[in-house]
């Protein structure tokens, strides 16, 4: 059995097209995944720019044979991740089904208030209400899904400035996770015992805490066939300005991938003001085969099979 996906979008923050991003791509975040055994079943995970080239796709084969059933898994709401949604062709189809997750906000708005929203006067010249498609808007919280055919999804809230789902998802002995945003867990109390406030309870609870919640994280990913994470940063910049941004390094990636025995790393969610050829230098230092784990940075138009 085989997942087989291909990346729409590898950029995080915003779409940055242009020469010096032409082979490693502008869009943000996209991925389409397909089952070939279940009639090339298709999940889609974010719906960032790229969404918008996935749909023209979706239109012009998947919707020769008949309406499209599909579903939407977002990671959160933040703009990047849901900004291809008013421009995805297959919403405005009638006939077509579309199944749209998204984690719980515990917030006034609803998700589809979130997503559909974008489609108001405001932002866009065509209202919700326009769209032919049958939508409807399922909201998660951690745990494990039964989608059907064998597929399993499992779910994990991730370190991000706002509620962040990692998804693991299983078929037939493959595991594929994914980790757009995301940041390492730390200690947020006082730690230096000369500084006003400091608490030793509270400090040494703060570390346990950072500690076992690092632990799931990588549990999580464990005997991943294929990771998808984030890696906005290198180490230097994450220290020099970045922390609480809710993005990792490449160096805190790769530790750990190896540390959850993955399989395969993809680098993702690439800096907006990374050129081509930033890109290949970070690959040259980070990218590479050993001890079991292949490194590799994610790239517009990517195709892989595991």
């Amino acid at each position: 059995m085989k997942i087989r996906l291909k990346f729409w979008g590898v950029r995080g923050s915003v779409p940055c097209p242009g020469p010096e991003t032409v082979r490693y791509g502008g869009n943000t975040a996209c991925l389409e995944i397909r089952f070939p055994e279940l009639d090339d079943r298709l999940l889609i995970i974010d719906a960032g720019s790229g969404l918008r080239s996935l749909g023209n796709q979706m239109m012009a084969r998947d919707f020769a044979r008949g309406p499209i059933d599909a579903s939407i898994f977002l990671t959160h709401t933040h703009w990047d991740h849901i900004m291809g949604f008013p421009f995805f062709v297959p919403i405005y189809v009638p006939g077509n089904k579309l199944t749209i997750y998204g984690p719980v906000s515990y917030e006034e708005d609803t998700l589809q208030g979130i997503v559909g929203g974008q489609l108001t006067y405001r932002y866009f010249p065509v209202r919700e209400a326009e769209l032919a498609a049958t939508i409807n808007y399922v909201e998660l919280k951690e745990g494990r899904l039964d989608l059907g055919d064998g597929v399993s999804l499992v779910t994990r809230y991730l370190n991000h400035p706002v509620l962040c789902l990692g998804y693991r998802i299983e078929y037939g002995g493959k595991v594929l996770c994914t980790a757009y945003d995301t940041e390492p867990y730390r200690n947020l109390f006082v730690t230096d015992p000369a500084a006003p406030g400091y608490d030793a309870e509270m400090a040494r609870e703060g570390e346990e805490v950072a500690a076992e919640q690092n632990r799931l994280h990588e549990e999580f990913f464990a005997g991943a066939d294929l990771l998808i994470h984030d890696s906005q940063y290198t180490e230097q910049e994450y220290l020099a300005g970045k922390l609480g941004w809710g993005h990792s390094s490449f160096e805190r990636a790769i530790a750990v991938a190896r540390r959850a025995g993955v399989k395969s790393l993809a680098l993702f969610h690439h800096d907006p003001e990374r050129t081509d050829a930033q890109l290949d230098d970070l690959a040259a230092n980070y990218c590479d085969r050993e001890d079991g784990l292949e490194i590799f940075m994610a790239q517009e138009g990517m195709e892989i099979e595991i």
